[in-house]
């Protein structure tokens, strides 16, 4: 049986190393408060030291055949799937994430693994394309990038970490990962503690527990890092995307959301409640896809509130490792502020409270606003927290248009009788991703996981993600003597 708080190191090269700064960081649970761990924080010299490591491997790793790479994969889903209870304990301790989240997060994490080995062989799988030169064959190569850069946050940090390594180390790259510091067991240690393992060479995953006051700008502006992959906040991605373009570094941005859930005048009011409690409230709405907006036909709209309001107000709160538990503790008390201040905008932006949401200690119950302003500050901002918006559209064409009517698209989901209807206006809805009769929250590592607008660029999921983490490369075979004009 592992005990992940005992590991509280980076992992560079290949061997688990004290950090070096003078700073450590305590790893608090977000329920109750309790030291989970305390980390030495890394440097900017060791993080420079991860990279070097990662491009010295990077070379001996990118000539790996498929096997290899196909049984690393393998090896490290086996240690998930060996220590699977105690890494779901250590997501609730550290996340604050509920019993349910954390087995979800578990799921996840294999799946996209699983995923990585259908598309392994990519690297080294030559395609050939007609020519109109005689006697020349053009062949198309696909070879790894190099080093990856890969920067998760602290909602869903097993998963989102994976989802940029897994296919990462699959198409022959190296990676230097650094996870949010408030979750760097789930985000970082577990991960390595899972390809050491699967015994992958040294140095092409390192792992940094650090955090930005100590290493500044190092994971985007280093040299060596070929692609940077950053799941996180918009403002950040925005800063992320201007410095890589000065460095002509590309970029992978899943970035903030404002999902809306549209219930048409034709919807089934009650599945669409059952969706909407779901979609909003799982992990206490820290999630990127989180219903933002409910958008609610003027039709449905009465009987609607009132059904979600009678399901919402009985959901059991409290302590995440109580398996009955739905909503648990914010994961800190910075996002506890920012959730309390958007219920007071609110009711001063006119909204009602069909249901107020109460400070338990680090958890925040449930709140329902009702007479919301589309337009209005609370419903344009990404609200990371368990409170639900219900706005009134008049049409069906309204709501859509309602929907839209942000700078974020991610995802988003339309109840409807009408399937016909209900994929014209996916069609129309501005997001990377739309779900008919379900709600926002749908991840799986075979679709183009990712968002239009503000909310990103680039896809994850096969086989998108294998042309983001590679670079094609063309060679042409001239097998006849070639005529030349001079």
């Amino acid at each position: 049986m592992e005990h992940f708080e005992e590991c509280n190191k980076s992992y560079i090269n290949g061997e688990w190393v004290e950090g070096a700064a003078k700073q450590t960081y305590d790893n608090l649970n977000p329920y109750d408060d309790s030291t989970v761990t305390t980390f030495s924080l890394a440097t900017a010299t060791q993080l420079e030291e991860a990279f070097e490591a990662a491009s010295e491997a990077q070379k001996q790793w990118a000539a790996s055949t498929t096997e290899d790479r196909k049984r690393v994969v393998e090896d490290a889903v086996d240690y998930l799937k060996k220590n699977h209870d105690e890494i779901v304990d250590t997501i609730v301790k550290e996340s604050g994430g509920t019993v349910l989240k954390g087995n979800v997060e578990m799921h996840l994490t294999i799946e996209v693994l699983e995923e990585a080995l259908h598309y392994a062989g990519e690297v080294g799988n030559v395609k050939e394309v007609p020519s109109a030169q005689d006697g020349k064959v053009n062949q198309i190569h696909r070879r790894p990038l190099g080093v990856i850069s890969s920067i998760s946050p602290f909602n869903f940090p097993m998963n989102l970490s994976m989802r940029t390594i897994a296919p990462a180390i699959a198409l022959g790259n190296s990676v230097v990962h650094k996870p949010d510091i408030q979750v760097g067991l789930t985000g970082g240690v577990i991960l390595a503690k899972a390809f050491e393992y699967a015994g992958l060479p040294k140095g092409v995953f390192n792992m940094v527990l650090t955090d930005i006051p100590e290493i500044g700008d190092g994971m985007i502006t280093n040299d060596h890092a070929q692609l940077i992959s950053f799941t996180g906040s918009t403002a950040v991605g925005k800063h992320i995307g201007e410095i890589a373009g000065r460095n002509l570094k590309p970029v992978a941005l899943e970035l903030g959301g404002n999902s809306p859930f549209v219930v048409l005048s034709d919807a089934d009011v009650d599945q669409a409640v059952n969706a909407a409690v779901f979609g909003k409230f799982i992990h206490q709405g820290q999630i990127c896809m989180i219903i933002n907006r409910i958008i609610v036909h003027q039709d449905k709209y009465n009987q609607f509130a009132e059904k979600f309001y009678e399901k919402v107000k009985d959901l059991p709160v409290g302590d995440p490792s109580n398996p009955e538990t739905v909503i648990g503790p914010l994961v800190n008390k910075g996002q506890m502020e920012k959730a309390l201040g958007f219920i007071d905008e609110a009711k001063k932006e006119g909204a009602t409270a069909l249901l107020e949401g109460k400070q338990q200690g680090n958890v925040l119950t449930p709140s329902i606003f009702t007479n919301v302003n589309n337009r209005g500050n609370v419903a344009q901002s990404e609200l990371f927290g368990p409170i639900a918006l219900i706005i009134k559209a008049e049409t069906d064409d309204e709501a859509i248009n309602m929907a839209n009517d942000t700078d974020r698209g991610l995802s988003s989901a339309i109840f409807t009788s009408d399937l016909q209807k209900g994929e014209k206006y996916a069609l129309e809805l501005d997001a990377g991703m739309t779900h008919i009769n379900d709600q926002t929250v749908n991840d799986a590592p075979n679709i183009p996981f990712g968002g239009n607008k503000a909310s990103g660029m680039g896809r994850f999921g096969n086989p998108w993600v294998v042309e983001e983490f590679t670079s094609p490369k063309w060679i042409s075979v001239q097998k006849t003597e070639r005529p030349f004009p001079f």
